[in-house]
Parts: structure tokens; sequence; C-alpha cells
């Protein structure tokens, strides 16, 4: 996030299944805990919105928020379709093969821009990035606390995971 204007607008990156998605919310909040209400809002570059918040005021205010990430509530969120989920439900769950064997545990899902990435962290604390595609992930089991991810063969060590 940072300063865009001198009434305190900031631009912010956006990650809704459509930019304008965001504005619906009215309230974000801060991991601090600070909340910021929407007054105005409008689309920018693609993945990116200006926004006004009630709470900010002047482009000196907006620059002390460069790099604050800034959350929707969870329950204000519609539920997930079937074979839908979102990446905050992931993190944390179980990685296993197709045998069951654990493999680590999901750190986290990232987008460097050709596609999802997710992030394994193994039990000796290797961090491990895998494509996050049906073929990689074939399995997902969030009520059971897992995923299966299927172990690439190609790979004759395949040290890069177990």
């Amino acid at each position: 996030m940072g300063a865009q204007g001198l009434k305190g607008e900031v631009k912010v990156k956006t990650f809704t299944h459509q930019p304008d998605g965001l504005s619906r919310y009215a309230v974000l909040h801060a991991r601090d805990g600070r909340n910021f209400t929407i007054t105005a809002f409008r689309s920018a570059k693609p993945g990116e919105a200006v926004i006004a918040f009630a709470e900010v005021r002047d482009r000196t205010a907006a620059e002390g928020l460069r790099g604050t990430e800034l959350f929707v509530a969870r329950d204000a969120l519609p539920p997930a379709e079937d074979d839908e989920f979102y990446h905050a439900d992931l993190i944390g769950l179980e990685a296993r093969d197709s045998e069951g064997r654990m493999l680590g545990k999901i750190a986290a899902i990232h987008n460097f821009g050709a596609s999802d990435v997710i992030e394994l962290v193994r039990a000796d604390g290797d961090q491990v990035h895998l494509a996050f595609t049906r073929e990689t992930v074939p399995h997902i089991h969030i009520a059971d606390g897992y995923i299966v991810v299927a172990v690439p063969e190609d790979d004759e060590d395949n040290d890069h995971v177990e």
C-alpha cells in the first residue's frame, strides 16, 4: 500500500476475484488491530485500486501506511463453492504423499506472476515450493486437515519433499 495524491488516498494491490469486490467490504483491518473504513474506491490498473479511508485524511497519514497489509473479516466473505477454498483455509494443513506419509505443512500460497505456488515447510525446516496445480495437488481435504501432493517421479531422489 502506498500514498496516492495529496488528500490521503492510498493505492492498494487487490487480491479479490474482481478488483471492485474489495469496495463491498466497507471495513478493512490491519494485523495490529486498526480498522479502516472505505469512503471511496476506484479501480486503477489491473489488480490495483485507489481507496480513501475515513481514518486517513492527508498524504502524511497515507504514507505512514506504506507496506501495511489489509484484510477482510472472514465472516464477511461469501462461503466457498464446491471445489473452491480460500488460501487461508490451506495454511497449516499437512501435505501428504499418495501413501499418506507426511511431507510437510503448508506455510503459504504465493503467486509470483505465472501461477500459484504452494510453500511447504518440511520437518527439518527446509522450504519447498511446488506449482499449485491439480496435477501437483490432486486432492484437498480441508475438513480432515491435509492435502495430497503428487511427488514428481522424474526426480530420482525425491529429496526436495521427503
